[in-house]
């Protein structure tokens, strides 16, 4: 992800109301990579200039924990620029942006952002977008929103982009042509790509969440997005390696860089030819991992 500094670490990014202050108070010790203070769907319309003002308590509350700390904004301008008042504060590392359309929407976003941090003396541009992409004009501007300012990650929306295609429900197979197109997008502009198939809302059947999860990373995504505690572990161990690949890693590895310090030309592990793809995958396995363990300690 050239370019755009260190990737994040959000296998898991869980959605908290911001008012919800029972919810806010043990946000950070559920464990999530990242906890989105929600402003948009949780929140009524009435409730809006509420959720701004608890904002000013809930965010250090959630920043103490150490981990990464979103807030989810609303899309239409006449809320999302009282929002991003509102949210670009110290403790906050990102915005969630919804139903981004046009990679114009993020420049316009990122120069009130770059204000507002210069105003406050905090570090322009330090403040990333996780976008999420919920209509079909997202969907076909998505290689240019991936491209935009401060993009970090980016997922497609599911129960959004199913009501703006005007499928009767968001039926995972009907949606994985849109979801693959945001992934390619993401890779493309050397972005994380975020999702798995089905819906976010499922946290009753976690077995059935665990195999969309794990569904997702098979798709190339690297972390996803919960509503419930109960799906954070579910997400933290379906996108991370497990202890078998991490073996296999190493493995593959040592007998790489052995073959090398020998002067082969071509080397096989466990009965396959390593070339540079495999080699790759193989050091991004121990790079996951290490970022993991470094997110532990």
């Amino acid at each position: 992800m050239a370019g755009r500094g260190e990737p994040p670490l959000w296998r898991s990014l869980l959605y908290v109301p911001a008012t919800a202050e029972r919810f806010v108070a043990k946000a950070a010790g559920r464990g999530a990579d990242g906890v989105i203070l929600d402003l948009e769907d949780s929140i009524p319309p009435d409730g809006k200039a509420a959720a701004r003002a608890a904002l000013a308590t809930a965010v250090p509350t959630v920043a103490a924990g150490g981990g990464e700390l979103l807030v989810r904004i609303n899309r239409p301008w006449r809320l999302a620029l009282p929002d991003l008042e509102a949210s670009v504060v110290a403790g906050v590392t990102g915005l969630c942006l919804p139903k981004v359309d046009s990679r114009h929407h993020l420049v316009e976003i990122d120069q009130v952002v770059g204000e507002l941090e210069a105003e406050r003396g905090l570090p322009v541009g330090g403040i990333r977008f996780c976008v999420l992409v919920e209509t079909a004009q997202g969907i076909a501007e998505v290689r240019e929103i991936a491209k935009g300012p401060r993009v970090a990650g980016i997922v497609a929306g599911g129960e959004d982009l199913a009501a703006d295609l005007g499928l009767p429900e968001p039926d995972p197979e009907m949606l994985a042509p849109y979801e693959a197109a945001v992934r390619l997008a993401a890779r493309e502009a050397g972005v994380m790509p975020i999702g798995y198939p089905g819906s976010i809302a499922e946290f009753t059947d976690l077995e059935l969440f665990r195999r969309c999860a794990e569904a997702g990373r098979r798709a190339g995504s690297e972390g996803g997005m919960a509503i419930h505690p109960a799906q954070v572990p579910v997400l933290n161990a379906a996108f991370a390696p497990s202890a078998a690949e991490v073996a296999h890693a190493e493995g593959l590895l040592a007998a790489f860089e052995s073959a090398l310090a020998a002067g082969l030309g071509a080397v096989a592990y466990e009965g396959r030819m390593i070339d540079k793809p495999i080699v790759d995958r193989a050091r991004r396995v121990l790079a996951a991992r290490d970022r993991i363990a470094a997110r532990r300690s």
